[in-house]
């Protein structure tokens, strides 16, 4: 919680406006929020679990405790477009002036679940899927409108996210490689390779990184339907030559480091989101990302 606030206190300023209340500043509040999503805990939770660890709330400056509504409208305040992006850019910063940050950067995208489902919901509805194929068709393909998506740009060497784009629907990956890419590099100027899936294979993505931003592409040519014809793209048939076979022990075998961050988030911070709203679990997303990169520097810190 303390590392929370300090980060906070160099990217938010005191009050959201001259006419608040002054109880509590963005910083405070910006690390309670964290505690919350640490500890998967609703909002009456989280203030639950600090009234009855108050110490954690004096050591950051707190005389009281927020009430669940007070840290509820700091959630959608706080957790901007514009203040999310200025807190990965201050973890990033962080990393590169202790020399942990490498210079190759993987690409994958996961999706959440709307809601907690228990594991004996989840065997009954694989058992329904089974005996009914049509029925369960139709509600996943209704569901799949509505599934959150989050899509990282990971640091391979540290396991610190350099980007991240939060959205809802299943959709196209490719669309999201550029902007992630370009956030990636902004924040990692020493970046030199990419790495992705076979999702954001496209000759245009390759042209970004290669052309505009002088990055390295690896993305498996493997979209569209199976073809034993070369791709028509300079950039998709070279990918073809160079990924054919096991990649293990090579550049690309680096890019299940992006499936690891994605696995490290569903595990340490749960795999489904609280927030009802399309907007809000946008915010939620974000917030889980940013608190994945608390835990990585919180991590270094202690080992240094």
């Amino acid at each position: 919680m303390f590392v929370a606030y300090q980060f906070g206190k160099r990217c938010l300023r005191n009050y959201s406006c001259k006419f608040s209340r002054k109880d509590f500043t963005l910083a405070q509040l910006f690390a309670c929020l964290v505690v919350r999503e640490h500890q998967k805990k609703s909002y009456r939770g989280v203030e639950a679990l600090l009234r009855d660890s108050d110490h954690w709330c004096k050591q950051i400056g707190m005389k009281k405790v927020p009430d669940h509504n007070t840290l509820c409208r700091a959630f959608h305040a706080i957790l901007s477009h514009r203040r999310t992006n200025r807190l990965l850019d201050l973890l990033a910063q962080w990393m590169m002036l202790e020399k942990l940050l490498g210079d190759t950067c993987a690409i994958d995208s996961t999706m959440h679940d709307t809601h907690h489902h228990s594991r004996h919901y989840e065997h009954r509805c694989r058992q329904y899927s089974s005996k009914d194929k049509n029925t369960a068709n139709s509600r996943r393909s209704r569901t799949a409108r509505r599934m959150p998506k989050l899509s990282l740009g990971v640091d391979t060497a540290s396991h610190l996210i350099l980007s991240a784009r939060a959205r809802t629907g299943m959709g196209a990956d490719y669309e999201d490689f550029a902007p992630l890419l370009k956030d990636a590099k902004r924040r990692r100027r020493g970046l030199k390779t990419v790495l992705a899936d076979a999702g954001y294979d496209s000759h245009e993505n390759h042209r970004v990184a290669r052309m505009e931003l002088k990055v390295r592409s690896l993305i498996k040519a493997a979209s569209g339907r199976p073809s034993a014809k070369p791709p028509t793209s300079r950039y998709r048939r070279l990918m073809r030559k160079q990924l054919k076979g096991s990649q293990k022990k090579k550049p690309y075998g680096q890019r299940v480091q992006a499936e690891t961050d994605n696995s490290m988030i569903k595990r340490n911070l749960g795999d489904s989101l609280r927030a009802r709203t399309p907007a809000g679990r946008r915010k939620e997303h974000l917030l889980k990302a940013i608190t994945h990169d608390l835990m990585v520097v919180l991590s270094r810190q202690e080992e240094g």
